[in-house]
């Protein structure tokens, strides 16, 4: 929950951050006309929406497990975040492509470059702001990893998320200050929609990235490896337990994951033996780690398990 606690700050600061700034820039581009600024208010309201969206998947998640979802609801937020990164690609780059190309087939002088400059100024501060919360969270959590394969192996998509659109926006902002300031000293309005162009760009390359990992998430991923260690050697331990053939994980949630074990028992122990020994690794498992929902133990032959395993790595 500490995680989840430290997810809906981040979200936090940028439904706040995105709301106000989408109301500035939208102001802004009636003032002046400029497409570029028209482009940011969208993408701005997309963000804040998008956030809402994240939180309401964190509140779907959290809620516990029923007998129509005996596992919990933990995927709920892995589906919010992949919706999220569709409305990224179809609101927030599809209407900044739509204004990009009607701006330059008929262009439109912007009416006020200091108006637009105030707003791109101040929508950089709220955006540094979120986007240095969002940054602090996601040092937190990534621990030694570097950032591209922490995104990679996280399974919270909250925070990287909210880090991914603060990171457009930024970049975003860069470009319509560039178009505006270019169209208005070269005299060509249509700069103006050719920052709009690459805005969507930088919007669509983005929700690629981010629909990309919450697929992954969604469809299920294992648990990082030194977790899998971890589980190995609490069951290794225990002393009516011959040999571990070996486990597999799944992330329901960022912090639900499945287990199930492989085992080979001592060929003397009773049936009785085995179901406590069964009890005892459940036990001393969800004491090690609290993320852990379910334990399934399976008693199997290695020949067996590797069998098994072949086949997955055939993709059969």
């Amino acid at each position: 929950m500490a995680a989840h606690s430290g997810s809906k700050t981040v979200i936090y600061a940028a439904v706040a951050g995105n709301l106000l700034i989408a109301a500035t820039k939208f102001a802004a581009a009636a003032w002046t006309g400029s497409s570029a600024m028209l482009s940011e208010g969208v993408h701005s309201l997309v963000d804040t929406g998008n956030g809402l969206l994240l939180l309401y998947g964190l509140r779907r998640a959290a809620r516990p497990p029923d007998l129509a979802h005996p596992f919990g609801h933990g995927r709920e937020l892995y589906f919010w975040s992949f919706i999220v990164a569709l409305l990224v690609f179809a609101v927030g780059a599809g209407v900044s492509f739509y204004e990009g190309i009607a701006h330059i087939r008929e262009p439109r002088p912007a009416t006020d470059l200091a108006a637009n400059y105030v707003v791109l100024g101040f929508s950089a501060l709220f955006e540094g702001y979120t986007w240095r919360v969002a940054l602090k969270e996601f040092r937190a959590v990534k621990g030694a990893l570097g950032y591209y394969a922490a995104v990679r192996e996280s399974k919270d998509p909250s925070v990287f998320t909210v880090l991914f659109e603060d990171t457009a926006a930024l970049l975003g902002l860069f470009i319509a200050f560039c178009g505006i300031t270019a169209a208005a000293w070269l005299d060509r309005p249509e700069l103006d929609g050719i920052a709009s162009l690459f805005i969507s760009a930088i919007l669509a390359l983005t929700a690629i990235f981010l629909a990309r990992e919450s697929k992954a998430l969604l469809m299920g991923e294992a648990a990082l490896p030194h977790v899998q260690e971890e589980i190995l050697t609490v069951v290794r331990g225990d002393p009516d337990v011959e040999r571990v053939n070996g486990l597999t994980t799944v992330h329901l949630g960022p912090d639900q994951i499945v287990v199930a074990l492989s085992l080979e028992f001592r060929d003397d122990r009773s049936t009785a033996e085995i179901e406590r020994c069964v009890e005892r690794i459940e036990t001393r498992l969800r004491r090690s780690r609290t993320d852990i929902a379910s334990v399934f133990v399976k008693p199997q032959t290695r020949a067996t398990w590797r069998a098994r395993r072949a086949r997955l790595r055939a993709g059969r």
